[in-house]
């Protein structure tokens, strides 16, 4: 009936809620074109991979003898690597269909050699170590610490304050304060867990690092990292906290930390090519991209990206720009930045740099000139939260639409005035 409507939002539907759908007879009767197209998409709603193996494995059991020949391609488009190992010799290694079939057995060597030879990892086809990711659902973007309205960081002025913003309702709560105040704190996801990293507490940089669980509107802390930090960047990929320069109280920083919530242990790794602080960071095409800065010097347009596979860096092409204490956020095939300082002025531009072109581009400016501004990305929409326009600290948002390719204003923080750290806990639920 060409209804293609009908056909999108009965598709976000089945991505959003693919874990009930799954137990669903309707799913156990999908032809195996469909269901081959349903486990290949990146954009399925789950906490785990293993859920999109137990998805198939009830599919292939409803009919085993009419379906058991789809097991090799089917396991090939789960993303075993991402299930844990113990699944994957208890669970996975053990079942039957799988130990009769030469071809799923490689799939799970394949797997398990992920996590057992570092070296095979870069070879690894990059989609099957990939996390799934469902940009239809909005995640809860939370505001942690910051500064006081005057913008200043004389003893006190650091706060502790944490809110909680809902991108649909465009509402913000109040959430327990954290135990330290932070401001240019570092902020992180890992399991649905917001990581409180560093930052500056008034008087001095911070090591420390405590964790909120939303469930329990509580913080607890964790082990600390090996230096002192304030203004670095902080991001996540394959479950590992990654901590990149900042600022000590001395010098501005080249040194990189690990973090593993499994052992919670901070571990050193390979050092960026030049000392960053107020540096832009974020997780695009698989990599952590590094960009502008400052040493303490000079402020940098240069852009460099991290191999968590080999622990090298690389360069990457320059923003058209030079700016610090700016925001970095990804979306979809596309990186932004977009604020800052440049030396001379509090930035309101945006720059867009595209994996298919591999060049930087201007993006529309922001209503707003901000520096200190964080940037995140959820349901495909851009948010620019708070930071500092020269003269005062701001509690704004503003929020970008690449279909309307606009910036426009949100509901304004109700507790904090610029300087925050931002993160997103996705939701699994709608």
């Amino acid at each position: 009936m060409m209804c293609t409507t009908l056909y999108d939002t009965a598709n976000t539907f089945l991505h959003q809620n693919f874990v009930d759908v799954s137990l669903s007879e309707e799913f156990l009767g999908l032809r195996a074109e469909e269901v081959l197209e349903l486990v290949g998409c990146d954009e399925l709603n789950v906490k785990a991979e293993e859920q999109v193996f137990e998805a198939v494995l009830a599919w292939v059991h409803h009919d085993p003898d009419q379906r058991k020949t789809l097991l090799p391609e089917l396991l090939s488009k789960i993303r075993l690597p991402l299930c844990q190992p113990q699944f994957l010799s208890e669970r996975v290694q053990q079942e039957e269909l799988i130990r009769c079939c030469h071809k799923c057995r490689d799939l799970v060597d394949e797997a398990k050699d992920f996590h057992l030879v570092l070296e095979r990892r870069p070879h690894l086809a990059s989609f099957k170590t990939r996390q799934r990711c469902c940009t239809s659902i909005s995640g809860l973007i939370y505001a942690v610490g910051g500064l006081n309205s005057s913008g200043s960081v004389s003893p006190g002025d650091s706060l502790n304050l944490v809110e909680v913003f809902d991108p649909v309702g465009n509402f913000w709560e109040r959430c327990q304060p954290m135990r330290t105040a932070r401001s240019r704190v570092g902020v992180a996801v890992v399991n649905g867990l917001l990581y409180a990293i560093g930052g500056y507490d008034g008087q001095s940089r911070l090591s420390t690092v405590e964790v909120y669980n939303p469930e329990t509107d509580s913080w607890t802390q964790v082990s600390s990292m090996n230096s002192q930090r304030s203004a670095m960047g902080t991001v996540v990929i394959d479950g590992h906290i990654y901590v990149c320069g900042g600022y000590d109280g001395k010098s501005s920083l080249n040194s990189v930390e690990c973090y593993s919530p499994e052992t919670d242990r901070w571990t050193i790794v390979t050092e960026m090519s030049v000392s960053r602080s107020a540096t832009g960071v974020t997780v695009f095409d698989g990599r952590i991209f590094v960009s502008g800065g400052h040493d303490g010097l000079q402020i940098f347009n240069t852009v460099e990206y991290y191999n968590h596979y080999t622990d090298r860096w690389h360069p990457a092409p320059p923003m058209l720009n030079k700016r610090c204490r700016h925001g970095a956020a990804a979306l979809g095939s596309h990186m932004y930045v977009a604020g800052g300082y440049d030396g001379s002025g509090f930035l309101s531009g945006v720059e867009v740099f595209s994996s298919a072109s591999a060049q930087w581009s201007l993006l529309v400016t922001m209503n707003t000139r901000r520096s200190r501004v964080s940037l995140v990305s959820t349901a495909g929409r851009l948010y620019a939260v708070g930071g500092y326009d020269g003269q005062s600290n701001l509690n704004s948002v503003e929020m970008y639409n690449p279909d309307t390719n606009r910036w426009m204003f949100m509901a304004p923080m109700g507790s904090h005035e610029g300087g925050v750290g931002v993160g997103c806990i996705p939701l699994h639920r709608m």
